[in-house]
């Protein structure tokens, strides 16, 4: 047979059927959300340009621009990096090309390190002229003034 409860939980039980709760509870959703904000700030700044250059010194203004452009980096061996992927010259401008695709106006930089030969700077705008990109500006680091 069957038993009756009784108690406190008598009346809560005793003809009423389960029902789901109907309410989303968000806020594990916005807890992890920000620990990936916090995380993607974080790691943001570190993933720019990973290739090492010890670029000029130069003391002229800061170019402002709302796009992000891309990089070109010559490191000190001669060895030419689209951000953070080694190309040979030859594959420069159409590897460019494919990325630059859907934006024509993309400016590019070219990161050059400061004991590499001019010589191969030119080669790189060259190319990048050649294949018809007429946004393209070398970068330089902020000389610091004399103490």
């Amino acid at each position: 047979m069957a038993t009756q409860l009784q108690g406190a939980d008598a009346h809560i039980t005793k003809g009423r059927s389960y029902r789901p709760m109907a309410e989303i509870n968000v806020t594990p959703f916005v807890d992890v959300m920000l620990v990936l904000l916090v995380v993607f700030m974080v790691t943001a700044p570190l993933l720019t340009v990973g290739v090492k250059v010890d670029l000029p010194k130069t003391d002229a203004p800061t170019l402002e621009g709302q796009d992000e452009p891309l990089a070109v980096t010559i490191n000190s061996e001669g060895q030419i990096f689209i951000q953070d992927t080694k190309v040979e010259l030859k594959e420069l401008a159409p590897r460019l090309i494919a990325i630059t695709a859907s934006k024509p106006g993309t400016r590019i930089f070219i990161r050059g390190d400061q004991n590499i030969a001019y010589g191969r700077i030119m080669e790189v705008m060259a190319a990048l002229n050649g294949a018809g990109f007429s946004k393209v500006a070398l970068v330089a680091e902020q000389l610091q003034p004399a103490s």
